[in-house]
């Protein structure tokens, strides 16, 4: 084994590799002992004792706050966030989130968010205000990074009747451009110069429709639910678009009234609790309307707590109602799906489309629906 592979058992055994796999320098005596401070819990977890003694870098030397100082110093901005992440989700270092000082140092990301929405009822009050300032800072960037993929999937029809003069890749006309542009094809280097390029114009639609995402709030949709209310809050903003949002687990709430804030939208959130997909489709058809201008989301992993016939007999109504249904299946955090397959499978024999996705994604096969 190379020197290279030695080092990086080393640091990855830590301690418990020390006898075999040589001594570390100076820096990865740090590196050791920042790892060995949160990952040294998953072995005591274990039943192991950990063996620190007078000359370790045992809590009492290094808190919550200084190791995640010494973390960011040691670590890569990707690696870091891993690490942030571990110590909040999976070893529950609800210190830093108590702590003024530690929550400066806190990388906004959206497994923060997730974190924060996790213990939001259990902070401290001297730092709930600069939890929510983390929290807005971090949906705002979700907000402006799908306002663009939401928009562009709404923009409009291409027109192939009318033309434009605005250049854009999505509006190019090549049928056109070839056409007026073949007088000008070189024999020599086998391509058309073209002098004229043409582009189609593009129709604003006008969408007299009604969008109601209707959402699970167990713990293992916290994702699914951050994205469902920044898409709530962009939908919520186009003409001619009126949206609902249910959220539920055994109970159901209706968010719809605070929409325009993402953020208030998520404070709504209670994660956790059993699941009655069927109570939440039953309220849900109460706001249908008009049922052939009415998209309904269903946003879960479909794993059913009560018995299923509720939900089969709701849906079933809705379909009958010509009401356009979706079943968006949960993503784990490696983007796979995870859902039941079998509830899912019988909602799609009752006309509901199913699918996982990510939540551009989701934009397009709205956009595609509501033409």
């Amino acid at each position: 084994m190379n020197n290279t592979a030695k080092r990086r058992w080393r640091l990855a055994l830590g301690r418990y590799g020390s006898g075999k796999l040589g001594v570390l320098g100076r820096h990865d005596q740090e590196i050791d002992r920042t790892l060995d401070f949160l990952y040294a819990r998953e072995y005591e977890k274990r039943g192991v004792k950990s063996g620190r003694g007078p000359g370790s870098l045992d809590p009492t030397q290094m808190n919550a706050v200084n190791w995640l100082g010494k973390a960011r110093s040691l670590f890569p901005e990707t690696v870091f966030e891993v690490l942030q992440d571990h110590a909040l989700d999976r070893y529950g270092l609800s210190d830093l989130l108590n702590d003024p000082k530690a929550l400066e140092s806190l990388e906004p990301n959206q497994n923060l968010l997730k974190v924060l929405l996790s213990i939001q009822g259990r902070a401290h009050p001297d730092v709930k205000e600069k939890l929510r300032e983390i929290a807005e800072q971090i949906i705002r960037e979700i907000v402006e990074r799908l306002r663009t993929e939401v928009q562009r999937a709404f923009s409009g029809r291409k027109n192939r009747f009318r033309r434009s003069n605005v250049a854009s890749a999505a509006n190019f006309d090549w049928h056109r451009t070839i056409r007026a542009n073949l007088k000008n094809y070189d024999p020599v280097r086998n391509r058309i110069i073209a002098d004229k390029i043409f582009f189609n114009a593009r129709e604003r639609r006008h969408l007299p429709w009604r969008v109601i995402l209707c959402v699970d709030q167990s713990g293992s949709m916290t994702d699914s639910i951050i994205y469902s209310a920044v898409m709530a809050a962009i939908l919520s903003g186009l003409p001619g678009v009126t949206v609902n949002m249910v959220l539920f687990d055994t109970s159901v709430v209706d968010v719809s009234d605070r929409l325009t804030d993402p953020l208030e939208t998520l404070l709504s959130v209670q994660l956790g609790g059993g699941t009655n997909i069927g109570r939440a489709m039953t309220y849900c058809e109460n706001l249908v309307e008009d049922a052939e201008r009415t998209l309904l989301a269903l946003i879960s992993d479909f794993g059913e707590g009560a018995s299923p016939r509720p939900l089969y007999a709701s849906v079933a109504r809705l379909a009958e109602q010509r009401v356009h249904l979706i079943g968006i299946a949960a993503l784990d955090d490696a983007g796979e799906p995870v859902y039941d397959k079998m509830i899912a499978g019988r909602l799609a024999d009752l006309g509901m489309n199913i699918g996982a996705m990510t939540p551009d994604r989701f934009a397009q096969w709205l956009a595609g629906i509501m033409q």
